[in-house]
């Protein structure tokens, strides 16, 4: 069914919006998942602060015109939504997280991070850091343990003298 001009306009001002307030969006493939595996990606991505809005690539191109995102644009040949936050990593954590359990019908098809346009492996690849607790732990480990190395050493060294 066609839209008419006032639906498109309308859904065009949604997705420049949507594109003013995200730091991050995930391009996903979306075709075949069902009602209920959607209601529970939706619901785990609201409770995230992260938006879930399926487009039409034709007015989201025109939604893009006249923004200044570097890279290569990701060419899209399917049905697709957008999942779009504030935070730079966690949109595309969850939508990760959620492709590994529906891979055949869900999977990430590029984006945009932090004003530049992705790839699918780019994308894939910033789903895949980890947290930014985690790499605080790991870099304190890290940093923790030359040192205990030598308290071990001067320690020994006491006990001999």
């Amino acid at each position: 069914m066609a839209l008419t001009k006032i639906k498109k306009s309308n859904l065009l001002e949604r997705y420049k919006e949507i594109l003013d307030q995200a730091r991050t969006l995930v391009y996903v493939k979306f075709k075949g998942l069902t009602v209920k595996d959607t209601e529970v990606l939706r619901r785990n991505l609201f409770q995230q602060g992260i938006s879930y809005t399926v487009v039409k690539k034709t007015l989201w191109e025109r939604a893009l015109l006249g923004r200044n995102f570097s890279g290569q644009r990701p060419e899209v040949k399917e049905e697709m939504a957008v999942i779009a936050g504030g935070d730079l990593f966690t949109p595309a954590r969850i939508a990760n997280d959620f492709a590994k359990s529906h891979k055949t019908l869900f999977g990430i098809l590029g984006g945009i991070f932090d004003g530049a346009f992705k790839d699918m492996k780019s994308m894939m690849e910033i789903a895949s850091l980890p947290p930014r607790e985690v790499l605080l732990a790991k870099m304190a480990f890290l940093l923790k343990s030359p040192l205990q190395k030598l308290v071990v050493v001067l320690d020994q060294l006491a006990k001999k003298k």
